[in-house]
């Protein structure tokens, strides 16, 4: 058990610049009370004790505005940031080194009652406001941009933006255990290289009917099947 705290304190210390000691996050980070709360709801949950469970999590959750299902499964080094706001349903999945920050969902789109919220790899990283909805899978090492809504399986190593998210496949994949990074000015902006690429064909054609043969001066390729390819960037 204090094996586990002890990560838990460190994983803030490592993600967090803000964090200038082992009393200030343990007394002042809602993201860590929650995640302790649910560990004892967890507990509950899996002892036969559903409606204790269900108490202990609705008490943190008026404590610390982090909702989290004791029927989730959260693995090592979960840290939420700030937190408010923060929904994750129950049958949510969350790997290991995984870091949300505030505003995140993780919920449900079916009346089922099986599997229905996402699974999380590890080292994940979920940017502000995002929704992640339905029993999809983010792969490892991806990231979610502030506010994007995820519908779709995602895979290892990438980045989603957008409203409905957009995936954009990493050309060279983070460290194992990467430090979140979350400077969205240099995410990709795949709405605007589609209209970029739109534009640039109207060009193509107005050429053709001028008679002049000349190639657009750059080409953008959007994807036929969904997954757009990046270079290296920020998150």
């Amino acid at each position: 058990m204090f094996q586990t705290i002890r990560q838990d304190i460190q994983s803030i210390f490592e993600r967090d610049p803000a964090a200038r000691s082992t009393w200030e996050v343990v007394l002042c980070y809602p993201g860590l009370h929650a995640v302790w709360g649910h560990r004892v709801s967890r507990w509950l949950w899996t002892h036969h004790a559903k409606l204790l469970g269900r108490l202990v999590s609705q008490f943190m959750r008026s404590l610390t505005g982090i909702e989290i299902h004791p029927g989730a499964t959260l693995g090592p080094s979960f840290f939420i940031d700030h937190g408010m706001g923060v929904v994750i349903g129950e049958t949510a999945e969350v790997g290991a080194n995984v870091t949300l920050y505030h505003g995140v969902t993780l919920g449900g789109t079916s009346l089922n009652k099986g599997k229905r919220h996402p699974t999380l790899g590890d080292n994940v990283v979920v940017g502000a406001g995002a929704k992640i909805l339905g029993a999809i899978t983010i792969g490892n090492n991806s990231r979610v941009g502030a506010n994007a809504v995820v519908v779709k399986p995602v895979p290892a190593d990438s980045v989603v933006v957008g409203v409905p998210g957009e995936v954009v496949v990493r050309s060279q994949p983070p460290a194992i255990k990467p430090t979140p990074d979350l400077e969205h000015a240099k995410i990709p902006d795949v709405l605007g290289d589609s209209l970029i690429a739109v534009m640039a064909r109207v060009e193509a054609i107005e050429q053709q009917l001028n008679g002049h043969q000349h190639a657009p001066t750059k080409q953008h390729h959007v994807p036929n099947h969904g997954l757009w390819r990046g270079e290296d960037f920020a998150i």
